[in-house]
């Protein structure tokens, strides 16, 4: 008669970069259930954007996450725009493009980095993470900063770039071509990788479409969506580019995607910064008008959803995000489940999940009633009190 056990991993673990709880029911060495639960992190974004103009907003987004401080901000312009009527300016369009491929060659390779980490295999993580700090330069030179890039706004982009720029920006993205066309293969080619990660973590087609994966995640199993071909924004359909994907569903595949999305994405740089157009890069961009729509933008992690409804005034009325990370992460319960124990961190981190992206508010819930245990009054109160207890014990 199997015997079942259950193993935490979380609220804190060295593996996951934030804070998250996963519950695994083992029997032996075999998950058979997974229980996940976040919101150890929300901060209240879509609520704190209501007292924001417009134009503040984009500076909030892009601090939704740190690695997608490009592609937020882009989905909720492109909402506004959309509601405004606004027609971007063509070299606007470009450089909006540039930015967000260098964030997406930021965001992959730290994530290959992290994943050789995980895995044991740090010469993997120094590679990756060496390979990436000209991309980081790049970001610097296209925007000033490394991190949070301050540069799209409603109707175009603050500022434009010099030809010293671009060609600077050519440059490092064409020199890292190389680089990491080799760390490709190396990790592609690894008998030890290839051990240790086909059949793991699997994500089977349908699965991957009944949760709605998006982004590498989804084209990791079989589903070639991709938001810049399927519905494309800023320059993505005047460039040739291609879309990848894999079948097998696996932390490899995933891991294979984001691979050659890396080299791709140098590609769309080069290309871009050779067919730029000259011209304005800002519509100025007035009065936003009543009305609703969304943006959206394929983040590295896939699809950033932003929902923006304004009434007429300065400030919109309602904003909601939904980040890559809030449809990718219910899929553990598909890929975790029949695994080994061991596999189950490199499974859960294969989807580079962002939690505090997607975080909502919880609520305290009898679990036989189903009854509410507390509203906001008492749970803030609730909270002083411990903060108050904790305060006498230091």
């Amino acid at each position: 008669m199997s015997h079942k056990t259950m193993i935490n991993i979380g609220p804190f673990h060295p593996l996951q970069e934030e804070a998250e709880f996963f519950q695994l029911y083992v029997d032996g060495e075999r998950v058979v259930d997974v229980d996940v639960r976040i919101s150890y992190n929300h901060r209240g974004i879509e609520k704190l954007d209501e007292s924001k103009t417009f134009d503040q907003v984009p500076f909030v987004v892009e601090r939704v996450c740190g690695i997608c401080s490009a592609s937020h901000p882009l989905a909720y312009v492109q909402a506004v725009e959309d509601i405004a009527h606004v027609q971007v300016p063509e070299r606007a369009l470009y450089l909006r493009t540039i930015v967000n491929e260098l964030e997406r060659i930021h965001s992959h390779l730290l994530w290959v980095g992290l994943a050789g980490h995980f895995l044991g295999y740090n010469t993997v993580f120094m590679w990756a993470w060496k390979y990436r700090e000209p991309i980081l330069d790049a970001l610097e030179v296209a925007t000033g900063s490394r991190v949070n890039y301050a540069n799209c706004k409603i109707g175009g982009v603050r500022r434009d770039m010099t030809d010293e720029q671009l060609k600077e920006i050519d440059r490092l993205a064409t020199e890292s071509y190389g680089p990491v066309e080799m760390l490709t293969k190396a990790v592609i080619d690894d008998p030890v990788l290839h051990a240790r990660l086909k059949n793991v973590g699997v994500l089977s087609k349908a699965d991957a479409r009944a949760y709605g994966a998006t982004g590498p995640t989804g084209r990791g199993s079989g589903l070639p969506i991709d938001v810049r071909r399927d519905d494309p924004y800023a320059a993505y359909d005047r460039i040739d580019w291609q879309v990848h994907y894999e079948e097998s569903g696996d932390v490899f595949a995933k891991a294979k995607v984001r691979l050659l999305e890396t080299l791709e994405a140098v590609k769309i740089i080069q290309r871009a910064v050779r067919a730029i157009p000259g011209g304005e890069i800002d519509a100025k961009v007035q009065n936003i008008p009543p009305g609703e729509a969304v943006g959206h933008v394929e983040a590295p992690r896939g699809e950033t959803f932003h929902y923006v409804r304004s009434d007429g005034s300065n400030y919109p009325v309602r904003h909601k995000v939904r980040a890559p990370s809030f449809n990718n992460i219910p899929t553990f319960k598909a890929s975790c489940i029949g695994q080994e124990i061991a596999d189950v961190a490199i499974t859960l981190a294969s989807v580079d999940p962002c939690y505090s992206c997607t975080e909502r508010m919880c609520a305290a819930v009898d679990a036989e009633s189903g009854r509410r245990m507390f509203d906001f009054a008492q749970l803030v109160k609730l909270s002083q009190e411990k903060t108050q207890r904790l305060r006498r014990q230091l």
